[in-house]
């Protein structure tokens, strides 16, 4: 029988993510916020008989084992130029921009500054856990331990100045905001205001203005759907009926492209809160179709696409490779 403690115990010593732990720099990049979480980690104590557990149950162990070690995310930068980097996530309240906090707040010699509609309300539902309703999805929403974080209002709806005010001394911007589907009859209005040139126009106009050099925008697979041919594929035709949203996020990804700042724009297949269970796919543009992927390898995708310049000014197509085994991340292997 073998518990899921030793088997995190394992990951951690083992080949698995040599590639991490062999790295003098890497050892000495993790702070110390990272080193505590896991060690205060409670694990579940789950029983699995190596000899007739199948490749199904194996996958969602080591899924769980590899949840649990979620806070160790290489260092956003080694270089010394980067030592005092200061990083927007707007939309930091999100199911995915809260994990892109958690990994950046877990990073030495990073401000971090979490950009939110509401101060005060975030404060609270960042500090809290809770299951909430999102359009047609319910969704279990985990507390995240924001010490050190910095908490601003930025709300896309605002003025192109307040936007800058609120973009004030940061070197990078994570761009995790999007509608979230509810009245039917406004989708249209909402997906507008939010995801096109309405809300993220105005704050990449902000972001220059405020002296941003680097920009990651979270978008979508089949984005540009309708420019090679896939506009009557199923992905399309369900997603972009919520809204025209992929429509909208093609004027955003367009206008980024243009604003002549150094950008990645991930675009993920469909998102899902629970850990990965399959192996990170990362893809070119306009080439994926159809996959799901866990928020947790989006936000790690984003974290590690603001420094590596093997994603400036590229398209990160991304899905989990169902059917392969998850894996510790380590980094973007293109």
């Amino acid at each position: 029988m073998v518990k899921l403690s030793v088997i995190v115990t394992l990951l951690l010593h083992s080949g698995i993510v040599s590639a991490f732990t062999a790295s003098p720099s890497h050892r000495s990049s993790l702070s110390a916020r990272s080193t505590r979480a896991l060690h205060a980690t409670s694990l579940p104590n789950i029983d699995l008989d190596a000899n007739s557990a199948d490749d199904s149950s194996r996958r969602t162990l080591l899924s769980q084992a590899l949840a649990a070690t979620t806070l160790f995310t290489l260092p956003l930068s080694s270089n010394a130029d980067d030592a005092s980097a200061t990083v927007v996530v707007a939309g930091a309240t999100g199911q995915t921009g809260r994990r892109i906090l958690e990994r950046l707040a877990s990073q030495p010699n990073v401000a971090v500054i979490a950009g939110v509609r509401n101060v005060e309300k975030a404060e609270k539902s960042l500090s809290e856990s809770s299951t909430v309703v999102r359009g047609a999805m319910v969704q279990k929403v985990p507390s995240l331990d924001a010490a050190g974080v910095e908490l601003r209002k930025l709300d896309v709806s605002d003025s192109t100045e307040s936007l800058t005010a609120a973009l004030s001394g940061a070197n990078s911007l994570v761009i995790a905001v999007g509608f979230v589907p509810s009245n039917p009859l406004k989708m249209a209005a909402a997906a507008h205001e939010v995801d096109s040139n309405v809300g993220t126009c105005k704050l990449i106009d902000a972001a220059k203005s405020a002296g941003v050099k680097k920009v990651v925008l979270v978008s979508s697979i089949l984005t540009n759907g309708r420019n090679w041919g896939q506009e009557k594929s199923p992905g399309f035709v369900v997603t972009n009926a919520f809204g025209n949203v992929l429509d909208e996020k093609l004027v955003a990804e367009n206008y980024l492209r243009k604003s002549g700042l150094d950008y990645t724009i991930v675009r993920p297949g469909g998102l899902k809160a629970k850990p990965p269970t399959g192996a990170l796919k990362i893809s070119g543009e306009d080439t994926l179709i159809a996959g799901e992927i866990s928020r947790d390898l989006v936000a790690d995708v984003c974290v590690a696409s603001l420094t590596d310049k093997k994603a400036s000014n590229k398209v990160l197509e991304i899905i989990e490779d169902e059917g392969t085994e998850p894996q510790v991340f380590n980094g973007l292997i293109m």
